[in-house]
Parts: C-alpha cells; structure tokens; sequence
C-alpha cells in the first residue's frame, strides 16, 4: 500500500484499515504458531502497512 493512497482516506477509515490489518496480522501469527503459515512474507508487509497508518495519524494529529 502506498503513503499517497493513505493520504486520500478519512482518519476513521485509517483506524479502519488499521484494525483489518492487525486482524490480519493476529491470525497470520496464529498460523504460524499453529506450524502452517502459507504466506510468511507477509509478515514484514503488514507491519509496514501498520506502520505507515500510524505515521499518517499522528501527522494529522499534529497538524491540528
């Protein structure tokens, strides 16, 4: 997912997004820990995502 893309959405649909990420990553974990992860580089791109989410939240909470 791309900064720019981010950028255009609401702050709730960020906190949206943000949950069905960390969704996402729990039940990857789970698999994981269960011995069967089908996709494990997904791993690193969800935590970035996360991470992107949370950077544009607190930039627009700053500007305000």
């Amino acid at each position: 997912m791309k900064i720019s893309e981010l950028q255009n959405l609401t702050r709730e649909e960020l906190i949206q997004k943000e949950k069905a990420l960390k969704d996402e990553l729990y039940k990857l974990n789970m698999q994981r820990y269960a011995g069967r992860a089908e996709k494990p580089h997904m791993f690193g791109l969800l935590k970035r995502d996360i991470a992107r989410i949370k950077t544009i939240l607190n930039l627009t909470k700053k500007e305000k």
